[in-house]
């Protein structure tokens, strides 16, 4: 008898979703790098809730909705005023706003399609507000109310900041977004599926699943890429780092 940590080589499932095999990503059969070179996320997120890409009045409607939807009650602006800054980690603060999110969603207990549709669309418009946010509170700052008229991946780094980003930032994070957006049956997908399965609420899934997206063996990996990227500083830095670890 073998053990195998966590889900290894275990079918929980099958999904048209997304698909790693060897080294290549698939979003619904698409190569992840002709998206990250020529899909907004917008057209990314159309791609993963429907199976496939939107054509032009799609995505404007898709794009209208979460442009709409973006802003957060001001209950929960003035709930991450109370937290206790020096010590509430970003996806903890992140993980109770979602949550608390739910209170103020009429519809949050409604188990139809079509409410489950809108309530994915207000969670989606309403999550990068949240992280910038309380990203500027706390840093001392007021926050930043969204925008209609930028891209999401745009109006993320301008409630971040203030200011309009440049072509560039939003390209950049516009492909990270791509990037980021689906990974198979991770963790914390896994972890989505066996909260809503029990017929809980959308909410209470997307919260299961950032909870676990806490993790360090999760999402945790990245936060630690963070750190080091910070800590080598520039590019003439790269090789004495990597030098230095192998060497510990």
């Amino acid at each position: 008898m073998t053990a195998t940590k966590g889900l290894e080589g275990v079918v929980a499932t099958t999904s048209s979703v997304s698909s790693i095999i060897d080294d290549t990503l698939t979003y619904v059969g698409y190569d992840i790098d002709d998206l990250a070179s020529n899909a907004t996320f917008e057209e990314v997120i159309y791609l993963l809730w429907h199976g496939a890409l939107p054509n032009k009045s799609q995505l404007e409607e898709l794009t209208k909705q979460l442009a709409e939807n973006a802003e957060i009650p001001a209950e929960v602006v003035n709930h991450f005023k109370t937290y206790p800054i020096d010590k509430v980690h970003p996806m903890g603060a992140l993980r109770t706003a979602v949550s608390l999110l739910g209170l103020y969603d009429e519809e949050a207990d409604v188990m139809s399609e079509d409410a489950n549709y809108r309530k994915a669309i207000r969670i989606q418009a309403k999550i990068p507000t949240l992280v910038t946010t309380f990203a500027r509170i706390r840093q001392g700052k007021e926050a930043v109310a969204p925008r209609t008229d930028l891209s999401f991946a745009a109006n993320f780094l301008y409630m971040l900041s203030g200011n309009e980003p440049t072509a560039i930032e939003e390209e950049a994070f516009n492909k990270a977004l791509v990037l980021h957006a689906d990974h198979e049956l991770n963790a914390s997908t896994f972890t989505a599926r066996v909260c809503v399965a029990t017929l809980s609420d959308i909410y209470s899934g997307v919260t299961s699943a950032i909870g676990a997206l806490k993790g360090p063996l999760h999402g945790g990996a990245n936060e630690q890429v963070m750190k080091m990227l910070t800590d080598i500083g520039s590019v003439e830095n790269v090789e004495p780092y990597i030098n230095e670890k192998i060497s510990q």
